[in-house]
């Protein structure tokens, strides 16, 4: 349940870098995806031809502040997405460090505050950090979007006891791994974590076959979600034989 919407998909899908419009479309129905993200500041001259594109897709529209590098910034560019989109959904980025794309801890809870108190749904992109997730709760935000690893890196789950954590820290909070997904494998195992959902873009839209891979995550996403809730075996140290020792007949 994400602020009152519950969904089928686990899935958010992006919408940048995709070869044209008529791959991204393929690549949102292969998905099943409800869910896709736009950035508003990367909208190009055809941004009227985008949107009705996205509206007939039918999915529910998460605008995003990527690209901002300040509070202001990212608080100015969630104004202009509402209006643009008519939702109060909005995935918030401040991006603090160039290289790594690491979000801005301060800049980002500083917009939180902003936003959850006029009305927004924050979906805030964080780290793993439980302190910084606490305070973004105590702002206003009833989602946290931590990453799996730096955006567009395809490294997947880089701090796999990091996120453990904050699974167990927040048992009631949706979160959803977002950035670093690069395989189907990898969200899966996210979702076998017990991760609310997964949010990717740059594995789909630079695969050789986007609707293919897309439909790969969608199936992956539902797999670790169908194992989660099934109940995955305990690691061990030592072997356990799946054959029954006792019973067995002495052949010596």
């Amino acid at each position: 349940m994400f602020y009152g919407t519950e969904l089928s998909s686990r899935l958010f899908l992006g919408t940048a870098q995709y070869p044209s419009p008529a791959i991204l479309a393929e690549a949102i129905s292969a998905s099943g995806t409800e869910v896709i993200t736009v950035s508003l500041r990367r909208e190009g001259p055809g941004g009227a031809a985008f949107r009705d594109l996205i509206a007939a897709t039918g999915c529910r529209v998460l605008p995003n502040t990527a690209g901002c590098h300040s509070a202001r910034e990212a608080i100015t560019t969630a104004h202009m997405a509402r209006e643009v989109f008519g939702t109060n959904w909005i995935k918030l980025e401040v991006i603090g460090h160039a290289d790594t794309l690491q979000p801005d801890p301060f800049a980002l809870l500083e917009a939180a505050r902003v936003l959850c108190a006029e009305g927004f749904e924050v979906f805030p992109y964080t780290t793993e950090d439980l302190i910084l997730g606490e305070k973004l709760i105590e702002a206003g935000s009833r989602v946290l979007m931590p990453w799996g690893a730096p955006i567009g890196s395809g490294q997947g789950l880089r701090n796999i006891d990091g996120l453990r954590s904050m699974r167990a820290h927040f048992p009631d909070i949706p979160l959803v791994i977002d950035a670093g997904i690069g395989a189907p494998s990898q969200a899966a195992q996210a979702m076998e974590m017990g991760f609310d959902a997964v949010l990717l873009n740059t594995a789909v839209a630079k695969a050789l076959d986007p609707a293919g891979m897309a439909r790969a995550f969608g199936q992956a996403v539902e797999a670790g979600l169908t194992a989660h809730r099934a109940g995955l075996m305990p690691r061990r140290d030592m072997a356990s034989a799946s054959t029954p020792i006792f019973g067995m007949a002495a052949l010596a």
